[in-house]
């Protein structure tokens, strides 16, 4: 004998319960499986678990809690392939639904907590014997169908195979396309199920009218030229999508919707469309804070245009105060840019930014005033892959070890990017996938001393030079970061507990370290290399009474730095952070043959080793990060206990 069984769709039911004593505190302990993957899809279900710590309440509202639990965790065991199972929760001792349990947690003291079991019995996992598609489905839609016969029946895995089924008819131009809700049959005697999908694809369409609704500012022949569909083409859901998030990236349109007239309003095969847009404000204002002990306390606004000339153009002024206070500063410095963004240049996925930029930073390793303009082409080549190509210029006047320089760079900076994380805000936290930025810059330096004087190649004193040196180099730059979930083991729910890493690795190549100008030199120490060492800090130093401030950093031709650290979720806002770096800085080429020992009485070789602890407070804009790290190893210019503040993840 069989009965009839509809799957449902797991979610987790939600309620409010009334706090009418005191709140009961209570222990949760589950039973488990022996399938970590349940037994975390279990444990996630439970609000007595997750609402534990955060949502206290009295003896009734728990027994209510516990109640409402058991069928949020039954549907997670049939999301599995359990039909057959048996949840029960006992709190101190008694099953929740004794008549008893209310008056003995009303007598209880407040301690010891009243102990929470959770008890699980799974039963058979089914499978599936006979699954049955009824309707005019092409082949293409049942391979992407998928659900075979003899597999696990899982209920996400059965109402998976039909949305999947839905969204293949919907390729291939049926833009009705139905499948109806998945009928199930038990079997009374074996754990089998018998699965019937109802599949009603309707007539194939091809796109007609394509209407814009909603522009103010936007020119409408802009926004048209960006659409990659097109009237006549076959009507593919995908591509439909891909236009909405075209328009949707452009960042100009808080909201971007896709209508379809209904079925029974088209008299041809012809499907007009009409996309539904709401234009953002056309200006915003963001602020700007960090603070760490080396760089000090930053802070500034950025003004933007979000469409400067009616076709999406951004326009932004960025002002900044700098190097307030740090220990590897000297002076407050600022920092101001202009930029402006056209998108769709010369095609929809690039497009042409211009920037002009002022700097000047007073640092331990140099004093810095500089003036930079460039122009950069930016091409998505697809989802995870970008790459950019740029001409810049730079105007600079550096001075170090009182030896003051005039500088005049031009680059023709290449980068390549990928980004397996899914995220679009760099202020988000990554829980899985990776990124990879390789950059390769070639410069032309021209350099003017303003005393005809200057630092030999070996930089142990200070000699005549000529005007108008120049040097030709080429900087290469890697960083590679991977983010790894423990709830993939089935060790902790998603996001609880990840596990960051990151390896950063620099060249100068065609140039000695002192034809380099000292900003294009590498260094070692601070939140982007090595947390626990002052900026620049790590890296050969000048040596000798010669010079005005030695022991300060000279910087490199060689840089390679690695870092690991855990991220550990512990409420749904508050988290921490455990991390270890090590990073080595080198005068010469060879770091990465492995032909230098550490010899900093030479000025060579350097390297670094430093460790910390971090509190996470997670926002909607992205988790406020505090981080404190000390040196494990001592340098020539010592390390000391770092503060890092700032929002967003270190890497």
């Amino acid at each position: 004998m069989r009965r009839r069984l509809i799957l449902l769709t797991v979610a987790c039911l939600g309620g409010r319960v009334a706090m009418g004593a005191d709140p009961q505190p209570y222990t949760v302990k589950f039973d488990a499986t022996g399938n970590k993957a349940l037994d975390t899809a279990i444990k996630g279900s439970s609000q007595l678990d997750s609402l534990r710590s955060t949502a206290p309440v009295g003896p009734f509202a728990l027994i209510g809690r516990a109640q409402s639990d058991v069928r949020r965790m039954e549907t997670a065991l049939e999301s599995y392939g359990f039909y057959q199972h048996k949840v029960s929760i006992t709190i101190s001792g008694l099953p929740i639904d004794d008549p008893g349990l209310s008056p003995l947690l009303l007598a209880a003291p407040s301690s010891p907590a009243a102990p929470v079991q959770v008890h699980i019995e799974t039963g058979p996992l089914f499978h599936l014997r006979h699954v049955t598609l009824e309707g005019d489905v092409g082949d293409k839609a049942r391979e992407a169908f998928g659900l075979k016969e003899g597999a696990s029946a899982a209920a996400a895995d059965v109402l998976a195979a039909g949305s999947r089924l839905q969204d293949a008819m919907q390729e291939e131009g049926h833009a009705y396309a139905k499948v109806d809700e998945p009928i199930a049959y038990m079997d009374a005697h074996d754990p089998l199920l018998d699965v019937t999908y109802k599949a009603t694809p309707g007539p194939i369409y091809h796109l007609g009218d394509i209407r814009i609704r909603g522009l103010k500012r936007m020119h409408a022949s802009f926004v048209q030229r960006l659409l990659t569909i097109h009237r006549g083409d076959l009507y593919v859901a995908s591509k439909v999508e891909r236009a909405r998030n075209t328009l949707l990236s452009l960042g100009v349109f808080s909201g971007v919707s896709v209508h379809l007239p209904k079925q029974e309003e088209i008299h041809d095969s012809e499907l007009p469309i009409v996309f539904r847009v709401s234009e953002r404000k056309r200006h915003g204002v963001s602020l700007q804070a960090a603070y760490s002990t080396d760089l000090g306390a930053s802070g500034g606004a950025t003004w933007t245009d979000r469409n400067a000339f009616g076709n999406a153009e951004t326009l932004a002024v960025t002002g900044s105060i700098i190097n307030a206070g740090g220990n590897a500063t000297q002076t407050v410095g600022y920092q101001a840019g202009v930029s402006l963004t056209q998108p769709d240049f010369l095609r929809t996925d690039q497009s042409l930014q211009y920037n002009l930029g002022l700097l000047k930073q007073d640092l331990d390793a140099y004093d810095q005033d500089a003036l930079t303009a460039g122009v950069a082409i930016n091409r998505t080549l697809s989802s995870r892959w970008k790459v950019s190509i740029g001409l810049t210029a730079e105007q600079e006047k550096i001075e170090q070890e009182t030896v003051p320089n005039h500088y005049t760079l031009v680059a023709l900076p290449i980068t390549l990017k990928f980004d397996s994380t899914g995220l679009s805000n760099p202020l988000d936290d990554p829980l899985h996938g990776m990124r990879l930025s390789a950059a390769v810059t070639p410069t032309q330096s021209f350099s003017r001393s303003f005393n005809g004087i200057g630092f030999d190649p070996t930089g142990n004193k200070v000699v005549p030079i000529p005007e108008g040196g120049s040097a030709t180099f080429v900087i290469l730059q890697g960083t590679l970061t991977g983010y790894l979930d423990f709830e993939r083991f089935g060790w902790s729910r998603p996001g609880q507990s990840v596990l960051a890493g990151r390896a950063l690795a620099a060249r100068a190549y065609g140039a000695t370290q002192f034809s380099l100008p000292p900003d294009q030199r590498l260094y070692g120490g601070g939140s982007a290399t090595v947390r626990g060492y002052a900026y620049q800090s790590i890296g050969p130093q000048f040596v000798g009474s010669q010079f005005p401030n030695p022991n300060e950093p000279e910087g490199g031709v060689e840089l390679a730095a690695v870092s690991i650290e855990l991220r550990q979720r512990f409420t749904a806002s508050i988290g921490g952070a455990f991390f270890v770096d090590a990073g080595a800085v080198t005068a010469k080429s060879g770091l990465f043959e492995g032909q230098f020992h550490e010899d900093p009485g030479q000025a060579q070789y350097e390297t670094g080793i430093g460790a910390g602890t971090g509190l996470r407070y997670y926002t909607p804009i992205g988790p406020v990060r505090i981080d404190v790290a000390m040196p494990l190893k001592h340098t020539n210019v010592s390390g000391s206990v770092q503060l890092y503040v700032g929002l967003g993840q270190a890497f």
